[in-house]
Protein backbone atom coordinates (compact mmCIF):
# COMPACT_ATOMS: atom_id res chain seq x y z
CA UNK A 1 0.00 0.00 0.00
CA UNK A 2 1.17 3.51 -0.79
CA UNK A 3 1.37 5.91 2.14
CA UNK A 4 1.50 9.49 0.78
CA UNK A 5 4.73 10.70 2.39
CA UNK A 6 6.67 11.87 -0.69
CA UNK A 7 10.45 11.63 -0.53
CA UNK A 8 13.38 10.07 -2.34
CA UNK A 9 13.76 7.49 0.40
CA UNK A 10 11.01 4.94 1.07
CA UNK A 11 9.38 6.89 3.89
CA UNK A 12 5.84 5.75 3.05
CA UNK A 13 6.91 2.14 2.80
CA UNK A 14 8.68 2.34 6.16
CA UNK A 15 5.58 3.87 7.73
CA UNK A 16 3.32 1.17 6.27
CA UNK A 17 5.60 -1.65 7.46
CA UNK A 18 5.93 -0.20 10.97
CA UNK A 19 2.21 0.39 11.49
CA UNK A 20 1.40 -3.00 9.93
CA UNK A 21 3.70 -4.70 12.45
CA UNK A 22 1.87 -2.95 15.28
CA UNK A 23 -1.56 -3.84 13.85
CA UNK A 24 -0.61 -7.52 13.45
CA UNK A 25 0.69 -7.69 17.02
CA UNK A 26 -2.55 -6.08 18.21
CA UNK A 27 -4.62 -8.67 16.35
CA UNK A 28 -6.14 -6.12 13.97
CA UNK A 29 -7.20 -7.72 10.69
CA UNK A 30 -9.17 -4.84 9.17
CA UNK A 31 -7.45 -2.97 6.32
CA UNK A 32 -5.28 -0.03 7.27
CA UNK A 33 -5.82 3.40 5.71
CA UNK A 34 -2.66 4.80 4.04
CA UNK A 35 -3.96 8.38 4.31
CA UNK A 36 -4.66 7.91 8.03
CA UNK A 37 -1.07 6.69 8.53
CA UNK A 38 0.31 9.70 6.65
CA UNK A 39 -1.68 12.14 8.78
CA UNK A 40 -0.60 10.35 11.96
CA UNK A 41 3.07 10.55 10.96
CA UNK A 42 2.58 14.27 10.32
CA UNK A 43 0.50 14.80 13.44
CA UNK A 44 2.24 18.08 14.28
CA UNK A 45 0.72 19.56 11.10
CA UNK A 46 -2.88 18.94 12.17
CA UNK A 47 -2.44 19.68 15.87
CA UNK A 48 -4.40 22.67 17.18
CA UNK A 49 -5.12 24.00 20.67
CA UNK A 50 -8.26 26.14 20.86
CA UNK A 51 -8.14 26.37 17.09
CA UNK A 52 -4.55 27.65 16.96
CA UNK A 53 -1.71 25.61 15.45
CA UNK A 54 1.29 25.73 17.80
CA UNK A 55 4.74 26.75 16.61
CA UNK A 56 6.46 23.37 16.90
CA UNK A 57 9.99 24.36 15.86
CA UNK A 58 12.27 26.80 17.64
CA UNK A 59 14.12 29.24 15.37
CA UNK A 60 17.32 27.78 16.88
CA UNK A 61 16.49 24.34 15.47
CA UNK A 62 17.65 24.04 11.89
CA UNK A 63 20.47 23.88 9.36
CA UNK A 64 23.33 26.38 9.51
CA UNK A 65 25.97 26.88 6.83
CA UNK A 66 29.48 26.57 8.21
CA UNK A 67 32.85 27.37 6.68
CA UNK A 68 33.08 23.90 5.14
CA UNK A 69 29.52 22.53 5.04
CA UNK A 70 26.43 22.35 7.21
CA UNK A 71 25.47 21.89 10.86
CA UNK A 72 22.08 20.71 12.16
CA UNK A 73 21.02 21.97 15.59
CA UNK A 74 18.13 21.22 17.92
CA UNK A 75 17.02 23.98 20.28
CA UNK A 76 13.35 23.27 20.99
CA UNK A 77 14.00 23.00 24.71
CA UNK A 78 15.11 26.36 26.18
CA UNK A 79 18.09 24.84 28.01
CA UNK A 80 19.39 23.31 24.77
CA UNK A 81 18.96 26.63 22.96
CA UNK A 82 20.87 28.50 25.67
CA UNK A 83 23.70 25.95 25.65
CA UNK A 84 24.04 26.36 21.91
CA UNK A 85 24.37 30.12 22.26
CA UNK A 86 26.85 29.70 25.11
CA UNK A 87 28.92 27.21 23.14
CA UNK A 88 29.24 29.56 20.20
CA UNK A 89 29.87 32.54 22.45
CA UNK A 90 26.96 34.68 21.26
CA UNK A 91 24.31 36.37 23.35
CA UNK A 92 21.98 37.25 20.49
CA UNK A 93 20.57 34.58 18.17
CA UNK A 94 20.81 37.04 15.28
CA UNK A 95 24.59 36.56 15.43
CA UNK A 96 24.37 32.80 14.91
CA UNK A 97 24.73 32.76 11.09
CA UNK A 98 28.04 34.61 11.37
CA UNK A 99 29.25 32.39 14.22
CA UNK A 100 28.60 29.25 12.18
CA UNK A 101 30.09 30.76 9.03
CA UNK A 102 33.36 31.48 10.86
CA UNK A 103 33.76 27.86 12.05
CA UNK A 104 34.11 24.51 10.41
CA UNK A 105 31.19 22.17 11.02
CA UNK A 106 33.27 19.98 13.33
CA UNK A 107 34.47 22.99 15.35
CA UNK A 108 30.96 24.38 15.80
CA UNK A 109 29.54 21.01 16.84
CA UNK A 110 32.37 20.40 19.29
CA UNK A 111 31.85 23.80 20.95
CA UNK A 112 28.10 23.33 21.23
CA UNK A 113 28.19 19.75 22.52
CA UNK A 114 30.94 20.59 25.02
CA UNK A 115 28.43 22.96 26.67
CA UNK A 116 25.66 20.36 26.59
CA UNK A 117 23.90 21.63 23.47
CA UNK A 118 22.70 19.48 20.60
CA UNK A 119 24.24 19.70 17.14
CA UNK A 120 25.66 17.35 14.50
CA UNK A 121 27.68 17.67 11.34
CA UNK A 122 25.52 17.11 8.26
CA UNK A 123 27.19 14.13 6.57
CA UNK A 124 26.76 12.00 3.46
CA UNK A 125 25.45 8.48 3.94
CA UNK A 126 27.89 5.74 4.92
CA UNK A 127 26.66 2.51 3.26
CA UNK A 128 29.16 0.30 5.09
CA UNK A 129 28.07 1.69 8.47
CA UNK A 130 24.41 1.19 7.58
CA UNK A 131 25.04 -2.37 6.41
CA UNK A 132 26.76 -3.14 9.72
CA UNK A 133 23.80 -1.73 11.65
CA UNK A 134 21.38 -3.77 9.54
CA UNK A 135 23.29 -6.94 10.40
CA UNK A 136 21.65 -6.70 13.84
CA UNK A 137 17.91 -7.05 14.39
CA UNK A 138 15.77 -3.96 13.89
CA UNK A 139 14.48 -4.54 17.41
CA UNK A 140 16.89 -6.61 19.49
CA UNK A 141 15.26 -8.90 22.06
CA UNK A 142 16.85 -10.41 25.15
CA UNK A 143 15.26 -13.00 27.46
CA UNK A 144 16.15 -13.32 31.13
CA UNK A 145 14.79 -16.61 32.57
CA UNK A 146 13.37 -16.30 36.07
CA UNK A 147 11.60 -18.56 38.55
CA UNK A 148 9.19 -15.74 39.34
CA UNK A 149 5.81 -16.80 37.95
CA UNK A 150 3.67 -13.89 39.20
CA UNK A 151 2.20 -12.81 35.87
CA UNK A 152 -0.65 -10.34 35.47
CA UNK A 153 -2.46 -11.75 32.44
CA UNK A 154 -5.05 -9.06 31.72
CA UNK A 155 -8.62 -9.63 30.62
CA UNK A 156 -8.74 -8.57 26.98
CA UNK A 157 -6.00 -7.13 24.82
CA UNK A 158 -3.79 -5.16 27.18
CA UNK A 159 -6.50 -4.53 29.79
CA UNK A 160 -4.94 -4.79 33.24
CA UNK A 161 -1.37 -4.37 31.93
CA UNK A 162 0.51 -1.63 33.77
CA UNK A 163 2.99 0.41 31.73
CA UNK A 164 5.44 2.89 33.25
CA UNK A 165 6.35 5.48 30.62
CA UNK A 166 9.77 7.10 31.10
CA UNK A 167 10.02 8.72 27.69
CA UNK A 168 9.68 12.05 25.89
CA UNK A 169 9.55 13.46 22.37
CA UNK A 170 7.57 11.40 19.86
CA UNK A 171 9.12 7.92 19.60
CA UNK A 172 8.67 6.68 23.16
CA UNK A 173 5.36 8.52 23.64
CA UNK A 174 4.05 7.03 20.36
CA UNK A 175 4.90 3.58 21.72
CA UNK A 176 3.12 4.12 25.04
CA UNK A 177 0.18 5.93 23.40
CA UNK A 178 -0.24 2.85 21.21
CA UNK A 179 -0.25 0.56 24.26
CA UNK A 180 -2.83 2.80 25.96
CA UNK A 181 -4.96 2.57 22.81
CA UNK A 182 -5.17 -1.20 23.37
CA UNK A 183 -6.27 -0.84 26.98
CA UNK A 184 -3.02 -0.67 28.97
CA UNK A 185 -2.89 1.47 32.11
CA UNK A 186 -0.09 3.89 31.21
CA UNK A 187 1.56 6.23 33.72
CA UNK A 188 3.89 8.76 32.19
CA UNK A 189 6.55 10.06 34.59
CA UNK A 190 8.42 13.32 33.93
CA UNK A 191 11.10 15.04 36.02
CA UNK A 192 9.68 18.03 37.93
CA UNK A 193 12.49 20.34 36.79
CA UNK A 194 12.19 19.78 33.02
CA UNK A 195 8.91 21.20 31.67
CA UNK A 196 7.48 19.68 28.53
CA UNK A 197 6.11 21.93 25.77
CA UNK A 198 2.35 21.69 26.06
CA UNK A 199 1.80 20.95 22.38
CA UNK A 200 4.33 18.13 22.43
CA UNK A 201 2.59 16.36 25.29
CA UNK A 202 -0.85 16.85 23.74
CA UNK A 203 0.39 15.45 20.42
CA UNK A 204 1.21 12.02 21.87
CA UNK A 205 -0.30 11.94 25.38
CA UNK A 206 -3.54 10.16 24.50
CA UNK A 207 -4.96 7.72 27.01
CA UNK A 208 -2.21 8.14 29.61
CA UNK A 209 -2.04 9.66 33.03
CA UNK A 210 0.74 12.23 33.50
CA UNK A 211 2.67 12.86 36.69
CA UNK A 212 5.83 14.57 37.91
CA UNK A 213 8.24 12.52 40.01
CA UNK A 214 11.97 12.52 40.65
CA UNK A 215 13.56 9.33 39.33
CA UNK A 216 15.35 8.87 42.66
CA UNK A 217 12.11 8.91 44.62
CA UNK A 218 11.16 5.77 46.59
CA UNK A 219 7.72 6.20 45.06
CA UNK A 220 9.12 5.32 41.65
CA UNK A 221 10.45 2.06 43.08
CA UNK A 222 6.98 1.30 44.42
CA UNK A 223 5.46 1.92 40.99
CA UNK A 224 8.05 -0.38 39.43
CA UNK A 225 7.13 -3.17 41.82
CA UNK A 226 3.63 -3.31 40.33
CA UNK A 227 4.49 -2.57 36.69
CA UNK A 228 4.33 -5.11 33.87
CA UNK A 229 6.12 -2.97 31.28
CA UNK A 230 8.63 -0.13 31.46
CA UNK A 231 9.37 1.96 28.37
CA UNK A 232 12.62 3.94 28.48
CA UNK A 233 13.52 6.88 26.25
CA UNK A 234 16.32 8.71 28.02
CA UNK A 235 20.05 8.41 27.29
CA UNK A 236 21.35 4.95 28.23
CA UNK A 237 24.15 6.40 30.37
CA UNK A 238 21.73 8.58 32.33
CA UNK A 239 19.49 5.58 33.01
CA UNK A 240 22.48 3.57 34.22
CA UNK A 241 23.47 6.32 36.65
CA UNK A 242 19.93 6.25 38.06
CA UNK A 243 19.85 2.47 38.35
CA UNK A 244 17.17 2.34 35.66
CA UNK A 245 18.98 0.52 32.86
CA UNK A 246 17.08 -2.46 31.44
CA UNK A 247 19.52 -4.83 33.12
CA UNK A 248 19.09 -3.12 36.49
CA UNK A 249 15.32 -3.19 36.16
CA UNK A 250 14.96 -6.87 35.29
CA UNK A 251 17.45 -7.84 37.99
CA UNK A 252 15.26 -6.17 40.63
CA UNK A 253 11.90 -6.97 39.00
CA UNK A 254 12.28 -10.31 37.27
CA UNK A 255 8.91 -10.37 35.51
CA UNK A 256 9.24 -7.08 33.63
CA UNK A 257 9.08 -6.40 29.92
CA UNK A 258 11.41 -3.46 29.25
CA UNK A 259 11.44 -1.53 25.96
CA UNK A 260 14.35 0.83 25.42
CA UNK A 261 14.60 3.48 22.76
CA UNK A 262 17.61 5.75 22.23
CA UNK A 263 18.71 8.11 19.50
CA UNK A 264 22.08 6.58 18.67
CA UNK A 265 21.97 3.12 20.26
CA UNK A 266 23.61 1.60 23.30
CA UNK A 267 27.03 1.91 21.66
CA UNK A 268 26.75 5.69 22.18
CA UNK A 269 25.27 5.76 25.70
CA UNK A 270 26.12 9.39 26.47
CA UNK A 271 24.81 10.92 23.23
CA UNK A 272 21.48 12.72 23.27
CA UNK A 273 19.65 13.17 20.02
CA UNK A 274 16.45 13.67 18.11
CA UNK A 275 15.02 12.45 14.81
CA UNK A 276 16.17 15.57 12.94
CA UNK A 277 19.75 15.15 14.17
CA UNK A 278 19.87 11.49 13.20
CA UNK A 279 18.54 12.36 9.74
CA UNK A 280 21.34 14.91 9.35
CA UNK A 281 24.24 12.76 10.54
CA UNK A 282 23.14 9.53 8.85
CA UNK A 283 23.03 11.06 5.36
CA UNK A 284 19.26 11.28 5.01
CA UNK A 285 19.30 15.09 4.95
CA UNK A 286 21.64 15.24 1.97
CA UNK A 287 19.75 12.52 0.07
CA UNK A 288 16.61 14.63 0.53
CA UNK A 289 18.40 17.82 -0.52
CA UNK A 290 16.18 19.99 -2.74
CA UNK A 291 19.10 21.20 -4.86
CA UNK A 292 22.18 19.07 -4.13
CA UNK A 293 23.59 21.78 -1.87
CA UNK A 294 21.18 22.57 0.94
CA UNK A 295 20.19 19.73 3.27
CA UNK A 296 16.60 18.58 3.26
CA UNK A 297 14.43 16.42 5.48
CA UNK A 298 11.96 13.59 5.38
CA UNK A 299 8.30 14.64 5.04
CA UNK A 300 7.67 13.56 8.65
CA UNK A 301 9.55 12.62 11.80
CA UNK A 302 9.41 9.12 10.39
CA UNK A 303 12.27 7.64 12.40
CA UNK A 304 10.48 8.60 15.60
CA UNK A 305 7.06 7.32 14.61
CA UNK A 306 8.35 4.09 13.12
CA UNK A 307 10.50 3.35 16.18
CA UNK A 308 7.45 3.94 18.39
CA UNK A 309 5.19 1.54 16.48
CA UNK A 310 7.89 -1.11 16.19
CA UNK A 311 8.57 -0.99 19.93
CA UNK A 312 4.85 -1.17 20.70
CA UNK A 313 4.56 -4.27 18.49
CA UNK A 314 7.51 -5.81 20.31
CA UNK A 315 6.03 -5.11 23.75
CA UNK A 316 2.75 -6.82 22.79
CA UNK A 317 4.60 -9.84 21.42
CA UNK A 318 6.88 -10.08 24.45
CA UNK A 319 3.94 -9.94 26.85
CA UNK A 320 2.58 -13.01 25.06
CA UNK A 321 5.95 -14.74 25.31
CA UNK A 322 6.15 -13.86 28.98
CA UNK A 323 2.83 -15.59 29.52
CA UNK A 324 4.04 -18.78 27.85
CA UNK A 325 7.76 -18.76 28.71
CA UNK A 326 7.99 -16.62 31.84
CA UNK A 327 11.00 -14.54 32.79
CA UNK A 328 11.89 -10.99 31.83
CA UNK A 329 12.25 -9.56 28.35
CA UNK A 330 14.15 -6.58 26.97
CA UNK A 331 13.48 -5.01 23.55
CA UNK A 332 15.82 -2.34 22.16
CA UNK A 333 15.97 -0.17 19.09
CA UNK A 334 17.31 3.27 18.17
CA UNK A 335 16.52 6.04 15.74
CA UNK A 336 19.90 5.41 14.10
CA UNK A 337 19.04 1.74 13.58
CA UNK A 338 15.71 2.70 12.00
CA UNK A 339 17.58 5.19 9.78
CA UNK A 340 19.86 2.38 8.58
CA UNK A 341 16.78 0.33 7.70
CA UNK A 342 15.33 3.19 5.69
CA UNK A 343 18.65 3.81 3.92
CA UNK A 344 18.74 0.15 2.86
CA UNK A 345 15.29 0.24 1.23
CA UNK A 346 14.75 0.99 -2.49
CA UNK A 347 14.70 4.70 -3.23
CA UNK A 348 13.50 7.03 -5.99
CA UNK A 349 15.54 9.42 -8.10
CA UNK A 350 13.08 12.21 -7.39
CA UNK A 351 10.33 12.56 -4.77
CA UNK A 352 6.77 11.89 -5.82
CA UNK A 353 4.53 14.98 -5.93
CA UNK A 354 2.65 15.88 -2.78
CA UNK A 355 -0.83 14.36 -2.66
CA UNK A 356 -3.86 16.14 -1.30
CA UNK A 357 -5.10 14.41 1.84
CA UNK A 358 -8.13 15.89 3.58
CA UNK A 359 -7.18 15.75 7.26
CA UNK A 360 -10.75 16.30 8.48
CA UNK A 361 -11.69 12.62 8.59
CA UNK A 362 -8.36 11.72 10.16
CA UNK A 363 -8.49 14.08 13.15
CA UNK A 364 -10.30 14.02 16.48
CA UNK A 365 -11.32 16.78 18.90
CA UNK A 366 -11.01 16.50 22.68
CA UNK A 367 -11.86 18.71 25.63
CA UNK A 368 -8.78 18.78 27.86
CA UNK A 369 -9.42 20.83 30.96
CA UNK A 370 -11.68 23.23 29.05
CA UNK A 371 -9.31 23.56 26.10
CA UNK A 372 -10.28 22.22 22.68
CA UNK A 373 -7.59 19.98 21.30
CA UNK A 374 -7.45 18.73 17.71
CA UNK A 375 -5.10 15.82 17.05
CA UNK A 376 -4.51 13.03 14.55
CA UNK A 377 -6.67 9.94 15.06
CA UNK A 378 -5.44 6.43 15.78
CA UNK A 379 -3.92 4.48 12.88
CA UNK A 380 -5.84 1.35 13.92
CA UNK A 381 -9.29 0.90 12.35
CA UNK A 382 -12.02 0.61 14.96
CA UNK A 383 -9.86 2.01 17.76
CA UNK A 384 -10.09 5.61 18.94
CA UNK A 385 -7.82 7.49 21.31
CA UNK A 386 -8.91 8.66 24.71
CA UNK A 387 -8.14 12.29 25.48
CA UNK A 388 -4.71 13.28 26.78
CA UNK A 389 -4.51 14.47 30.36
CA UNK A 390 -2.94 17.85 31.20
CA UNK A 391 0.79 17.44 31.68
CA UNK A 392 1.73 16.60 35.28
CA UNK A 393 -1.91 16.66 36.48
CA UNK A 394 -2.06 13.21 38.10
CA UNK A 395 -0.79 11.56 41.25
CA UNK A 396 1.97 8.91 41.06
CA UNK A 397 -0.06 5.81 41.73
CA UNK A 398 -1.62 2.95 39.80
Amino acid sequence: MHVPLPSRLATGELAWASVSAFARAAGIRSPLDPARIAVSYRSDRVLAIDGVAPDVWSPLSGFWRSRDGWVRTHGNYPHHAQRMLDGLGVADSRLLPAAFAESTSAEAVERITRRGGLAVVVRPEDPSRDALLRSAALVEVTHRPSPDARIRRGREGLDGIRVLDLTRVIAGPVCTRSLALLGADVLRIDPPDLPEPEWQHFDTGHGKRSMLLDARSPRLRELLELADVVVLGYRPAALTRLGLSPEDLVARHPRLVVAQLSAWGVDAPDRAGFDSLVQAESGIAMIESPDGDRPGALPAQALDHSAGYLLAASVISLLERRRSEGGSWIARTSLRRVAAELLGMPRRLTPEPEQDVDPAEHTAVFDVGGRMLTTARSVLPGREFRAPRPWGADQPRW
